[in-house]
């Protein structure tokens, strides 16, 4: 497993991670949610050794992984392509040479895999890493994640740019290798609802600091919008902790969430609604009035 201990990330004065504590065991698939600037793309580059922590620990399976090669054998974190990532040298590879010296840095690569993949995006492998579109972009970081065989593997939007096609292709390929080889991934989204039924646990992360980490199925069950008049809205929610009230008039609703074993009480002139993972990211992180 890969332990993550009272991580903090700080800019010279700005603190992107906030005590971070996180266990990531093999074998399951997480989600890792939070608005633009949360600190997501941070704590993956730093759960891989991508970048230094400020202050903290992380292990993988007790070691430290930091300059630690046996640990980082096992780990990938394939981020999102960009011109101040790869550099203007890397900006007239071609994607054939990228996939190529990606091979070299993962030791359990599959070439086949990798060679299956493009061919089913229909990649071209003589262009330039520069001349690509965002979605061809996002095509290259998904094989190069699949095709590592990582244990730990983490994709940092891997559909972005992607088509509807291209999107389902990829969950459904996932799920396979996933399937077949038990290994961890964790994905970082912004396109939660479609992603949800992959996730078997989902961390919600804000402000740098991690909001929740629990089982995605069990925390939509528990997650409900009461809405109506405020007076019976209120009573309907009294002793529930609640979150993202609104108000319009003299009509009111209002996230709850429940605690394991607690059920909303019957007898109120409310609406109930039960609510999705993107709703409840809503609830939890979007804007304050």
């Amino acid at each position: 497993m890969i332990v993550c201990k009272d991580v903090c990330k700080q800019y010279g004065t700005k603190q992107v991670l906030k005590n971070v504590n996180v266990t990531l065991e093999k074998g399951k698939i997480y989600g890792l949610i939070g608005r633009n600037g949360a600190g997501k793309t941070t704590l993956l580059s730093i759960l891989s050794s991508q970048n230094p922590l400020s202050f903290g620990s992380v292990t993988w399976n007790g070691e430290e992984i930091w300059e630690n090669q046996r640990a980082l054998n096992h780990i990938c974190f394939s981020r999102e392509l960009s011109p101040n990532l790869i550099g203007n040298s890397g900006n007239n590879m071609k994607v054939k040479e990228y996939l190529k010296i990606a091979s070299y840095y993962f030791p359990y690569w599959d070439n086949g895999m990798a060679e299956d993949l493009v061919e089913k995006f229909e990649l071209d492998q003589k262009k330039k890493i520069s001349k690509l579109s965002k979605g061809m972009l996002s095509m290259v970081t998904i094989i190069v994640a699949l095709a590592s065989k990582a244990d730990f593997t983490f994709l940092d939007e891997p559909v972005a740019g992607l088509d509807i096609v291209m999107r389902e292709y990829f969950y459904r390929r996932l799920l396979e290798e996933y399937t077949q080889t038990g290994r961890t991934f964790v994905i970082s989204t912004h396109i939660m609802e479609e992603a949800a039924d992959l996730f078997e646990e989902v961390m919600i992360i804000k402000k740098g600091e991690l909001l929740l980490k629990e089982n995605t199925q069990d925390l939509i069950s528990r997650a409900f919008c009461v809405s109506g008049l405020s007076e019976a809205v209120d009573q309907a929610t009294k002793g529930y902790r609640q979150h993202h009230v609104e108000q319009v008039g003299r009509r009111k609703s209002v996230t709850v969430f429940l605690k394991k074993g607690e059920c909303l009480q019957d007898g109120y002139d409310v609406t109930i609604q039960s609510l999705n993972l993107q709703n409840i990211f809503i609830a939890l992180c979007g804007m304050e009035e």
